[in-house]
């Protein structure tokens, strides 16, 4: 019989019993190292959304593949729930792990197993940190594409999970256009081969659905990512706007004119000021907002396309536009940017990081909107923006320690996150569902996708054990959900019965 976990008590079953599971772990697989004592627990009860822990029952620390395959097939026969968790720097609650789970921690698995410059990929383990295969394959004259903005520490397993973009994921794609094949263990320890070195492979395209989906399906092993050919040129602008409107209409019209930068990024002045007090990357603090436009390939379309965008930014209202004049300006630059969360975190004592995309044309409204939430919600909200997709991450400050202030950031965030959906978009980019938006997935999705979401969920996973409620909310959830915020005087599912 297949057990559908409630994501609102953690899945928890009676019949998880820790002494029980530790003395079956130690027998099956004495080698492998597992944490069961408090203090080696705690380190590891939050992701990088600290303002939700809880304590693991057990952590596993597997160095090898077949240890992994004995600790699922030993979890899936005591129905023990596992969530799996790689770097722990995401930001959505979706390695948060279970009080009567198993987590398995896959940082070990950190080698890079081969790479291959002629056909430009390479196969890495889950634990390779993203900016290391870079580094690794910079000799060759190639990178690897996408690179959030915790690319120093982000693992490549946790990037597929949450299909991971960056800054670069304008031009270049996230992490599912930017990787081949994966191996990945199933719940009872198959050994699963998705996609191919091929371009292209026969069959469902089993990637794309295994990228993003969260650890919900299966446990990644080894990954073969695409290496491009570093570019020829690389240009950035930086153009200042003494509005942010204007430079979110500047956004829609250098894409109106079919350019693709490399990246596109929007900062407004609370972030400018925070990021140029951390890092003195030479940003303008009087500006109230700024665009960085990186360009890159051969040296003469970049300088005719600087211009186009020089042009355009003029015309849209920027009053002061600075070209990088050598590579270290122009990776100060990018540092103030890819800086700009923990920056933000010196001038507050909490934040509260969101995600959301929305298109790039409605820009100018959500900012507006923006900016009245915060006045309602009497929080201050910081705007850092992959503004060439549409990808805003507003950065919602807050105090914990105030009485309320932690539940108003929550309700500031749930708000911003439906607004992307009312101007059609989605209520995350690139750091996923998780814990933290499973109550926005109902405002996106009917009771016909879910259902079909559950339907998938149970093909990889019939007994619901891998990263239990996360990501996809039950139709009871949406009910009782809908009942409590009603949109547009319209409840939610209104053919479902209310509980």
């Amino acid at each position: 019989m297949s057990i559908l976990y409630d994501e609102r008590v953690d899945g928890i079953l009676p019949q998880v019993n820790k002494d029980e599971v530790l003395a079956a772990i130690r027998e099956r697989i004495p080698s492998m190292q597992v944490l069961h004592q408090e203090e080696a627990l705690r380190p590891f009860e939050c992701d990088g959304l600290a303002a939700y822990r809880t304590m693991p029952m057990l952590v596993a620390l597997p160095d090898t593949v077949e240890q992994v395959q004995d600790l699922l097939r030993l979890a899936s026969e005591m129905r023990v729930p596992v969530v799996a968790r790689g770097a722990g720097t995401g930001l959505s609650g979706g390695a948060l792990p279970l009080e009567k789970g198993i987590l398995l921690v896959m940082a070990k698995f950190n080698r890079i197993v081969h790479i291959d410059p002629d056909a430009g990929i390479a196969r890495v383990q889950p634990g390779v940190r993203n900016l290391a295969i870079s580094q690794a394959v910079a000799q060759h004259g190639l990178y690897y594409a996408p690179d959030p903005s915790s690319q120093i520490a982000c693992s490549i397993g946790g990037n597929v999970a949450e299909n991971a973009g960056g800054v670069h994921c304008l031009k270049y794609g996230l992490t599912l256009h930017n990787i081949l094949k994966v191996e990945v263990l199933t719940i009872d320890g198959e050994h699963l081969t998705l996609g191919s070195e091929a371009l292209d492979s026969p069959g469902f395209d089993l990637v794309a659905l295994f990228t993003g989906s969260e650890g919900m399906l299966g446990i990644v092993t080894e990954v073969t990512v695409k290496l491009l050919t570093a570019p020829q040129t690389t240009k950035v602008i930086m153009a200042c706007f003494d509005d942010v409107e204007k430079a979110g209409a500047a956004v829609a019209q250098i894409i109106g004119a079919g350019i693709i930068p490399a990246g596109l990024e929007m900062m407004d002045n609370l972030t400018i000021r925070a990021a140029e007090d951390f890092i003195r990357a030479g940003y303008p603090v009087d500006a109230e907002a700024i665009l960085l436009c990186e360009l890159d390939g051969v040296a003469s379309d970049v300088a005719e396309e600087i211009a186009q965008v020089d042009a355009i930014m003029r015309n849209a209202g920027a009053t002061d536009i600075s070209l990088a004049k050598d590579e270290a300006e122009r990776q100060r630059f990018w540092a103030g940017r890819k800086n700009a969360f923990p920056a933000v975190g010196r001038i507050s004592p909490d934040y509260y990081c969101m995600d959301g995309t929305i298109p790039r044309r409605q820009l100018p409204h959500v900012l507006r909107t923006i900016a009245k939430l915060s006045e309602e919600f009497g929080l201050r909200v910081a705007n850092v923006f992959h503004a060439g997709d549409g990808n805003m991450h507003p950065l919602i400050l807050f105090d914990a320690n105030a009485p309320g202030e932690m539940k108003r950031a929550e309700d500031l965030g749930a708000r911003i996150l439906e607004l992307c959906v009312e101007v059609g978009g989605t209520i995350t980019g690139e750091h996923g569902v998780g814990r933290e938006k499973i109550n926005q997935m109902c405002a996106q999705f009917n009771s016909d996708e879910l259902t079909c979401f559950h339907a998938v969920k149970a093909a990889f996973d019939p007994q619901g054990l891998l990263n239990p409620g996360k990501n996809i909310p039950t139709l009871n959830r949406c009910a009782e959900f809908g009942s409590m915020h009603i949109s547009g005087g319209k409840l939610p599912f209104p053919e479902l019965e209310r509980f």
